[in-house]
């Protein structure tokens, strides 16, 4: 009978996977024993694998060139990474190898811009994308960008009243090239109809009309859209594509100096072992659909530009936990206890019900059981039970003196940020360490400390002590 956990992974999954695969019954991850990690920092241990964060925009890269090679697209593709992902700057300096452009949320991004300038790793021609509602520091900060020579910098119009900023602020010599968000409608399950970012639809030529056209310092270059559940085939997403596209060629017709269509991200990432998307699709698709609509309006194809922030960062991540003991709670309930919390290493797990990779590290060969995990926060959600195996999770049955180690894999996108990193933790579980894992030219595996695990001192100055 066949009752191992590795036959239970085997069997309901195609296993090994690309970056998946076990030796002696251990989990490699791209080739990286996670126990000798795992003997070295210990755990909770949270890791970034740096080379797959190149991989996924080479990817991108390669399919968009691809698909606009056979619809003879006449456009060019830009990918910007969106900061908001991750920050760390070893996120961006990996990041920025591939000749990419940055998206950014807030005025603090802009002093990131900054410093990525004064480091040499980027140069005053890089496209800057400047999204969201801004206050006064956000619209200064994009000002004194652009004064100082960010040719390319481009404050995306999210309400009608920010260009006043920018006529005020910026330099008269300056030329200033805009966009505009428009205000997608959102899925019909939304509890609201329309995106509270960006400008209606049907007032994008008006504004242009009133406020831009006239004014020789301002150009509109770029018009941008988001969908906030992602890029998915259905109606529904077509169906608003369609919508800007269309806005988009009414637009040009009188603002010949737009030339670009920023469709946001969305690309999801590998959140289970059966995951299945078909990315080479839904480019070619996406793609084909802007040219046919161009083509119908008698408008040429624009530049298109992407935002993907967490399919560029968001695999590269894992955070590795032991397994303190298990309790059963009942006849059928064993709850196995980790390390730290999935409340503030995860966060995205309880609030927004995020599935992740989840597979044990070590003891593949011993006979599987069905448990619950549970976090050390004295908190009703700080769990995690939610695997593909019918809302089940299945891990190797615990051994005294042999203790079983897990991992949770693609974590890579928003859950420092979100968890607040060197910050209060919820119930005062500190934050794990961090490491760093890359190649250097030899093809040889790295590994680097980038913190410690977080101290009770530093979270007693935090909390005034």
């Amino acid at each position: 009978m066949k009752n191992k956990y590795i036959d239970l992974i085997e069997q309901t999954f195609e296993f090994p996977q690309e970056e998946f695969k076990v030796i002696d019954n251990e989990l490699y991850f791209h080739d990286i024993c996670l126990m000798d990690i795992i003997k070295q920092y210990g755990t909770p241990l949270k890791i970034s694998y740096l080379p797959k964060i190149s991989q996924q925009i080479q990817k991108a890269k390669r399919m968009f060139n691809v698909a606009m090679a056979r619809v003879d697209y006449k456009g060019e593709y830009h990918y910007c990474y969106c900061t908001k992902s991750s920050h760390f700057s070893f996120v961006l300096t990996e990041a920025l190898k591939n000749d990419i452009h940055i998206e950014t949320s807030s005025a603090f991004d802009l002093y990131i811009v900054e410093e990525l300038y004064n480091l040499g790793l980027i140069d005053k021609s890089r496209y800057i994308v400047c999204n969201g509602f801004k206050r006064p520091l956000y619209t200064q900060k994009i000002s004194e960008l652009i004064n100082s020579g960010f040719v390319n910098t481009i404050p995306v119009i999210d309400n009608k009243n920010e260009i006043e900023a920018y006529d005020e602020l910026i330099a008269k010599n300056r030329k200033v090239q805009l966009g505009i968000r428009i205000a997608a409608e959102e899925e019909p399950k939304f509890e609201f109809y329309t995106s509270r970012l960006g400008i209606r639809y049907n007032d994008i030529v008006p504004y242009y009309n009133e406020k831009i056209k006239n004014d020789p310092r301002f150009t509109i270059k770029m018009l941008h859209f988001f969908i906030n559940t992602g890029i998915k085939d259905n109606a529904y997403y077509w169906n608003e594509l369609s919508k800007c596209v269309n806005v988009y060629c009414e637009l040009k017709k009188i603002c010949p100096d737009l030339d670009s269509l920023n469709i946001g991200g969305g690309f999801p990432i590998k959140n289970s072992l059966g995951f299945e998307y078909d990315y080479e699709y839904m480019t070619e698709e996406i793609v084909a659909q802007i040219k046919t609509i161009c083509n119908r309006n008698g408008v040429e194809e624009p530049n298109l530009f992407t935002e993907f922030g967490a399919f560029t960062v968001g695999e590269s991540g894992a955070v590795l936990y032991s397994i303190l003991g298990q309790k059963q709670q009942n006849d059928r309930e064993h709850w196995n206890m980790i390390d730290s919390s999935f409340m503030t290493t995860l966060p995205d797990i309880w609030a927004a019900s995020q599935r992740f990779i989840l597979l044990a590290i070590n003891n593949w060969d011993l006979e599987y059981q069905r448990v619950n995990l549970g976090g050390l926060t004295c908190d009703s959600q700080d769990y995690y039970n939610a695997e593909a195996h019918s809302n089940a999770i299945f891990l190797p049955k615990l051994v005294d003196g042999n203790t079983q180690y897990i991992g949770m894999f693609h974590t890579g996108a928003y859950q420092e940020s979100l968890g607040g990193f060197g910050g209060i933790q919820h119930c005062l579980i500190p934050a794990p360490k961090l490491v760093i894992i890359d190649k250097n030219d030899e093809g040889e595996i790295t590994t680097k400390l980038f913190a410690k695990e977080q101290s009770y001192k530093s979270m007693l100055k935090t909390l005034g002590f």
